[in-house]
């Protein structure tokens, strides 16, 4: 067989795999977003239906595009929730009681956004009494109700684009990551966009909660075959996406203002793959990252489904290299300014 004959074969396969990703990539959505979309005014739920509570805004509209706003409070903490009536209460008593360990510190301003994702049950009601309860002057409850589910990551992106915090947290709602731990990631953001005195907001940094010291205590505990999954998915997560974090899923991340304002536009994942995809492109923005330990421990209830998410998120990982390796996403049509 002639050599040419060899690399036409040999280009085969190739070509086959790029035509399936092709076809994976027509076939599969991607959300389409506008600049508007981050200016609008939201306001707070309220079950009496008086919703006259208004949000702040991440963004403000600029010439050329998007402005990210000054912070007015130290840190906003956004909650993702969908039908957590039940877990809810304890991750909110449990952030609350160390939020109130700070009530002495004039400038630890505060305020946790419950974002509810379409949920069936009564999560927007157990988050709104707990609004009613507060009793700490640094802070506030409020809860911000989608109409319908949009995912994990989407729940996340509403819930930060009306933040007003310095920094801005995303913590799951079951409570797996002590919040006591939320000083940990603090002083190691602080570190990263500090000049020795003072926090500075606008410089893009991330602190991220891991587990990654956990992890021999987990295969131990795990079947076989969940621990082939999960060793599938951190290949997958180191090949094709995100090559200096060990643990891109630990539901416990620390934003600077800047960070979250540059990032959230560019994010199309929306469901449970969402937080490869904004380290993905804090590692190519160059942002400072740092992975910091946290306590954590497995609560029951979770809402993924073993196999079919992991599917999911292995094909949306894959398309994300996919479609930013060939240009088939970019980055906005307008400028985020910070």
């Amino acid at each position: 067989m002639e050599p040419l004959a060899y690399l036409a074969l040999g280009a085969v396969p190739g070509l086959l795999i790029v035509l399936g990703f092709l076809v994976l990539h027509l076939i599969t959505p991607t959300v389409k977003r506008r600049k508007q979309d981050y200016l609008l005014d939201r306001t707070a739920y309220n079950p009496d239906g008086v919703e006259d509570v208004k949000f702040g805004k991440l963004y403000k509209e600029s010439k050329d595009g998007l402005q990210s706003t000054n912070a007015d409070i130290y840190v906003s903490i956004i909650v993702p929730a969908m039908n957590e009536e039940e877990r809810l209460p304890i991750m909110i008593e449990e952030a609350v009681a160390y939020l109130d360990t700070r009530q002495t510190e004039a400038q630890f301003t505060w305020e946790i956004i419950v974002v509810d994702d379409g949920s069936k049950d009564n999560t927007a009601d157990v988050a709104f009494s707990y609004s009613k309860k507060l009793n700490n002057p640094n802070g506030e409850i409020r809860v911000l109700k989608l109409p319908q589910n949009v995912g994990k990551g989407g729940a996340v992106r509403f819930g930060v684009s009306v933040s007003r915090g310095q920094m801005i947290l995303f913590a799951d709602a079951d409570g797996a990551t002590k919040f006591s731990e939320f000083e940990k990631l603090e002083n190691e953001l602080f570190k990263l966009c500090s000049d020795g005195e003072y926090f500075e907001y606008n410089y893009p940094a991330i602190a991220i909660g891991s587990r990654a010291h956990l992890e021999a205590e987990a295969i131990a505990e795990r079947s076989i075959f969940r621990t082939i999954l999960s060793k599938g998915f951190q290949f997958l997560v180191y090949f094709f996406g995100v090559k200096g974090i060990k643990d891109t899923q630990c539901g416990f991340k620390l934003f600077s203002r800047a960070a979250a304002a540059k990032l959230f536009p560019l994010l199309h994942i929306e469901r449970w793959a969402f937080d490869v995809e904004l380290l993905y492109l804090a590692e190519r923005e160059g942002f400072d990252m740092v992975e910091v330990a946290v306590n954590w421990h497995e609560v029951d209830g979770s809402k993924i489904t073993p196999v079919l998410s992991w599917i999911q998120m292995g094909r949306d990982i894959l398309l994300m290299w996919f479609r930013y390796t060939f240009g088939l996403w970019t980055g906005p049509y307008y400028v985020v300014k910070v």
